[in-house]
């Protein structure tokens, strides 16, 4: 007779026995972030829109918030094992997003799971999840859509043996480690491991930071029914995230309700290479230092300083006050009285990172479709979760960062309800005019110049605030892109009733 998902949770404490005593917390929490939401604010958000919280995996919803995470790839070598031990052994050890929201519910590991196509396949899965992206995995876009080298990649994911990822995050690596060798217990037999990449929050003050320094993640989205959005934080639906829900207008087999597309990136980041270029090409402001021409430099290519505030609202000195106050360090949108949208590169250039990969009210409307939730770690895994690959993470770094003339549009004109927007590469509908401006350059931190090639110059302007029409030649990347695969994160009850034998 089979268990129903609340005795598979009940039985989580069992073989948890930490999860009822923990004291603090497995997640990290910077004053410069969004905060989670609490149990009850979360409970009743999600109440009011019908989502159900303790049957989404953690790690979807919670974002940039782990201490230290293990991400264990798997290949599954005897799929009837595996499913009989994923429902009975590793089924109570899934974290779901409500464990995580307060402190005397976590376990002392989190853990979720995450299938490629391939590991469905495996198992028997052939439903079609409406993501072709996914269906073909991610070395089929690597140089057209990504722009990767492929001969930087890890063997691993440049092969065909990566079925599935455990994602184990703690606040301890002896946690992490004594929980991966329960798991791989429980599946003795079933699978061999294909490669792992351990990760971790950097230290004291650099908490929440990535290792070129700057702050992560301040810019992810409110998700209606979970989060309350803060000033300028874009509130999106559910279903931009999680397959079935409000906003995702893919057709899906029913099981997959409540999963998530999951892309897996590992990016090398080369941070002598990067600070010796900000040092070598620093700033002339007469009132910086050498030091601070060098910092001012580093902030316009990523659009923000390392404390986190945005050089929208501070251009040319840092301001780390307003970078600690979520109330205010997302709270712009690159439009400034008396200036004009269209050219005005003295507070943001058009190409800086964080402004390539969300325009805001450069689109207009402001983009609401091409969304991911961050939730990545170093030393430098890039973990995006989304309902629409394509529309997700490969379109951001195809369409966006890696595009030169990516075009805004002002749109001056609504047809039949439905507002279009206009890319250089892509277009909606060609019966709405608009107003259109080139916002010129590569995105300069992680941009490729060249597809599947390395160190192809790129030249963006607007780095200089003194001189917004100067251009500054970067000849090398860098982030170098050591490869990914694209994962599909189903929800508990999907692998209680679908993935496990027996369902």
């Amino acid at each position: 007779m089979k268990l129903t998902l609340a005795s598979f949770l009940a039985a989580a404490v069992a073989l948890q026995p930490a999860l009822s005593v923990r004291t603090n917390s497995l997640l990290i929490n910077p004053a410069a972030l969004p905060a989670l939401p609490s149990a009850q604010q979360a409970a009743s958000a999600s109440a009011d829109v019908g989502l159900n919280l303790t049957n989404i995996q953690g790690d979807i919803l919670i974002g940039m918030k782990k201490n230290k995470e293990l991400f264990f790839f798997f290949t599954i070598v005897n799929s009837t094992l595996f499913r009989s031990q994923l429902g009975s052994g590793i089924l109570p050890l899934i974290t779901s997003t409500s464990q995580l929201l307060a402190v005397d519910t976590q376990p002392t590991t989190a853990v979720n799971i995450a299938f490629s196509q391939r590991g469905l396949n495996a198992l028997g899965i052939t439903d079609d999840l409406g993501d072709t992206a996914f269906t073909n995995g991610q070395i089929d876009n690597v140089a057209t859509i990504l722009g990767d080298e492929t001969s930087n990649w890890e063997p691993a994911f440049a092969g065909t043996g990566i079925h599935g990822v455990f994602l184990l995050a703690s606040d301890t690596i002896d946690n992490v480690n004594a929980t991966l060798s329960q798991v791989q217990n429980i599946l003795n037999g079933s699978i061999t491991e294909a490669y792992s990449l351990q990760g971790q929050a950097r230290p004291g003050d650099e908490q929440g930071h990535e290792h070129f320094g700057f702050m992560d993640g301040i810019s992810n989205p409110a998700v209606t029914g979970f989060s309350t959005p803060l000033p300028g934080q874009q509130v999106l639906d559910p279903g931009l995230f999680l397959l079935g829900e409000s906003g995702d207008l893919v057709s899906r087999p029913s099981w997959a309700q409540d999963g998530s597309f999951l892309a897996f990136r590992q990016l090398q980041q080369r941070v002598p290479e990067f600070n010796a270029f900000l040092v070598d090409n620093a700033l002339s402001n007469p009132n910086l230092t050498a030091d601070q021409n060098a910092e001012l430099l580093g902030a316009r290519m990523m659009g923000r300083w390392k404390s986190g505030a945005p050089v929208d609202l501070a251009p040319t000195v840092d301001d780390p006050v307003l970078a600690a106050d979520p109330q205010q360090n997302n709270n712009f949108n690159y439009t400034h009285p008396g200036f004009d949208e269209a050219t005005d590169q003295t507070h943001c250039p058009f190409s800086a990172h964080v402004r390539k990969t969300n325009p805001r009210s450069d689109l207009n409307p402001e983009d609401t479709a091409n969304h991911i939730i961050r939730a990545g770690i170093p030393y430098g895994p890039e973990v995006a979760y989304q309902s629409d690959i394509n529309n997700g993470f490969a379109f951001l770094q195809q369409n966006w960062a890696n595009n030169a003339n990516f075009i805004f549009g002002k749109a001056i004109k609504r047809l039949s309800g439905i507002l279009t927007v206009a890319l250089s590469l892509y277009s909606h509908s060609t019966t709405c005019k608009y107003i259109y401006y080139a916002l010129k350059g590569i995105d300069p931190i992680i941009g490729t110049g060249g597809l599947g090639q390395a160190d192809v110059p790129r030249t963006p302007s607007g780095l200089d605030p003194s001189d917004p029409t100067r251009i500054i030649t970067i000849n090398q990347d860098f982030v170098v892109s050591r490869g990914g695969e694209y994962f599909f994160s189903p929800s508990l009850s999907a692998i209680q009733n679908t993935l496990s034998l027996g369902a």
